[in-house]
């Protein structure tokens, strides 16, 4: 049996969603990586837009037609997002197939692909984000702050156990003991052919 390690090893993976969601709030969303790092950026960078549409959304002092363009943003977002995981999982599929690593048929596959365990990484690292903006702020009564500071522990306990769960995954999936089968979201509400709204409105036009 073939075995191969992953191209990037969980922690690296983190610290770059963390310094990104850093650096992201004083610039532009944007990123010079490439390879399989750029396909995790690529995938941070939409869970961030994410984040902060989803923001705008649930202020009550936006208009009803402020509120209808965030929506349109987000299902766009999320469209991007879901495709972003597949391609993550598909560059790792062509990286197993260059190295020769291929499991046995009878191997058990993970309920989850690496791709979607680094999406909840990428989401937990904006969590960690805001979630110390709380700890941190000056405005904020001393309850909050504490509140704030017992949840960003729940946080980085979470951050430590998922870290270790994605690396023995990829390590199965290289190791060849563990295949890797890209989950296909088959998103229809963004394709006109399927939403039934919008082929239906395109029928009576």
């Amino acid at each position: 049996m073939t075995r191969a390690s992953a191209p990037l090893a969980t922690t690296q993976i983190d610290s770059l969603l963390e310094r990104l969601v850093a650096r992201w709030h004083e610039v532009e969303p944007a990123h010079a990586e490439a390879g399989l790092a750029g396909r995790i950026c690529d995938l941070h960078r939409f869970n961030f837009l994410l984040w902060h549409e989803e923001d705008i959304a649930r202020s009550p002092e936006v208009t009803d037609a402020r509120i209808a363009e965030v929506k349109r943003a987000i299902d766009r977002y999320n469209q991007a997002r879901n495709d972003a995981i597949e391609k993550v999982d598909d560059f790792l599929i062509e990286e197993l197939a260059r190295l020769g690593v291929e499991a046995a048929a009878a191997a058990p596959a993970a309920t989850e692909t690496p791709g979607a365990a680094i999406d909840r990484l990428s989401i937990l690292e904006l969590r960690r984000y805001h979630m110390l903006e709380q700890v941190e702020r000056a405005d904020a009564a001393p309850e909050h702050r504490e509140k704030a500071a017992n949840r960003m522990v729940v946080l980085d306990t979470q951050r430590q156990h998922l870290i270790g769960a994605i690396d023995r995954l990829l390590g199965e999936i290289f190791a060849g003991e563990r295949p890797l089968r890209v989950f296909r979201q088959m998103k229809m509400y963004n394709d006109p052919t399927m939403n039934p709204y919008l082929y239906r409105a395109k029928a009576a036009a």
